[in-house]
């Protein structure tokens, strides 16, 4: 018993020296896919989070191995159980429970899965080589690889983006040759139509390559660009050069002056035929068209209120805005103080834990040191004698152990183990008593094998008679040799209700 638990207790300070895993910086990709490989596929190259091949392997204290990557993800949100250890049902706490500080580079699982031979897994790519080469040259540059177009999201080549994304892809941007400015390419046509520097010719003098913001201060200058004639308004329809208008008007004087005489005409004709009722109608609407306007005056006046209003409120909802991103920023700045302090609240809760148990450890220590006594003279007494070999009959506490003692303070450590209900032939007839020899601090300065005289009596508490035996130890039993020993010797004592244990050892 004593035993196991040293050893338990080793493990735990190996456990606890060993290196924790690194940083995401050194790892950070899941392991390698299986079609990498060119031989057979073994399981134990294989990682038991993502089961792809080992991308630098780390191995836990069950035993398993991890990629560095994945490692780190699963415990970077706490302890967690090896689900190969479950998967193989051989789980026990907590060698099975993966945490940080836990596992170990495995440089030799890295070395033999880099040395294997490895073939690119894009279609059509040709390359061979190790694990090792794969990743260092290979991985990520492959011409073969598929990569998305970041534009209009269709798969292509490594090899085939670049031209995809300068002669082919429909959302490809590209600068005007006139005006210089950035546009999607399927609106080319459009961005034509109103870019401001694009070459038009002038339809008068044929010159090439003036700008459209600058072409209707030509047309305005040009003396070649033909301009309707002035008398259009009364049925000239020709359109002449500006430089020949001057020679138009007066070659057409006549034609002009027939047409204005015929339009004043109609006019008059229409004048006549207006009525004194028409007349007064068209006074009425006049009338009526001068309300309305003083009507839209009022309405402007009322637009242009509310538009001071409007622009107040605009004023104010901007203050708003400014005093709510002030609010806001603010918020985030308390957020994150308010993690800060939640961080130091869990490692103060944590650093009182651990003081915690130091304080029960200690507790433990000071209770055993209490007990103990320093010249191989120790007395046991049981309280509650009755209720304990009940238990012990029921097989609910068959043993009981009775605090360290010392032949003096460098010598040997030494206890007591008592079965209520007896061990082996004397189980449910008698009470059995063992001596028992324990790992000590001071071993390494004593002489072994044990071979003190050991006196043990059991004690009638009325002082009427006494069961004593005294024996001294088999210098070739295992049990003395210089580790945790138990005697061969046991007391049945049957029908009796003494409840004091004593040993001494001379």
């Amino acid at each position: 018993l004593f035993s196991g638990a040293w050893s338990h207790a080793r493990s735990g300070i190996m456990a606890a020296q060993e290196p924790s895993p690194p940083s995401s910086l050194e790892g950070n990709k899941p392991g390698f896919p299986k079609k990498i490989l060119a031989n057979k596929l073994e399981d134990k190259h294989l990682c038991n989070i993502c089961l792809k091949i080992l991308r630098r392997p780390f191995q836990a204290q069950c035993g398993h191995r991890f990629c560095s990557y994945c490692f780190n993800k699963a415990v970077s949100s706490g302890p967690q159980k090896c689900g190969a250890c479950i998967k193989e049902d051989i789980f026990e706490e907590p060698t099975s429970i993966l945490k940080q500080g836990c596992a170990f580079p495995d440089n030799a699982a890295k070395r033999e899965v880099e040395a294997l031979e490895a073939v690119c897994i894009n279609e059509e790519c040709s390359w061979t080589g190790t694990i090792k080469e794969y990743e260092a040259n290979h991985e990520g540059k492959c011409d073969f690889r598929i990569l998305s177009c970041p534009s209009c999201k269709e798969l292509l080549r490594a090899n085939e983006l670049e031209r995809h994304n300068e002669r082919e892809c429909p959302e490809r941007t590209l600068n005007c040759k006139y005006c210089k400015e950035p546009f999607h390419f399927k609106n080319i046509k459009a961005h034509d139509e109103i870019c401001p520097k694009y070459p038009m010719i002038c339809e008068g003098c044929a010159k090439k390559k003036i700008p459209r913001e600058k072409y209707v201060d030509h047309i305005k200058l040009c003396t070649k660009f033909r301009t309707p004639c002035r008398f259009h308004v009364v049925g000239c329809d020709m359109t002449v050069e500006k430089e020949k208008i001057h020679d138009h008007e007066q070659a057409c004087s006549y034609e002009h002056l027939n047409l204005l005489l015929h339009f004043i005409m109609g006019i008059k004709v229409n004048l006549e035929g207006l009525q004194p009722q028409s007349l007064e109608l068209a006074s009425h609407k006049i009338h009526e068209l001068h309300q309305s306007l003083r009507r839209c005056q009022e309405l402007e006046l009322k637009v242009s209120t509310f538009e001071n209003i409007v622009c107040v409120l605009n004023r104010e909802m901007e203050r708003s805005a400014t005093t709510m991103e002030a609010y806001n920023r603010q918020h985030r700045l308390d957020q994150d103080k308010i993690e800060i302090l939640n961080n130091k609240v869990r490692q103060l809760e944590r650093t009182v834990g651990l003081r915690d148990l130091s304080i029960v450890e200690m507790e433990a220590k000071m209770r055993e040191m209490s007990a103990a006594t320093y010249d191989g003279v120790f007395v046991w007494k049981i309280s509650d004698f009755s209720k304990k070999r009940q238990d012990a009959v029921a097989g609910r506490a068959p043993a009981m152990f009775s605090a360290a003692f010392y032949t003096s303070k460098y010598g040997y450590k030494m206890c007591l183990r008592i079965y209520l209900n007896g061990d082996g032939t004397g189980r449910g007839t008698h009470l059995s008593l063992f001596f028992v020899v324990m790992r000590g601090h001071s071993d390494a300065l004593l002489k072994w094998p044990f071979n003190q005289k050991v006196t043990l009596m059991l004690l009638d508490q009325n002082n009427r008679e006494h069961i004593i035996d005294a024996f001294r130890p088999d210098i070739s039993s295992s049990s003395f040799q210089s580790a945790l020993g138990v005697t061969p010797l046991c007391i049945m004592y049957q029908n009796r209700s003494q409840s004091l244990c004593s040993s001494t050892v001379i």
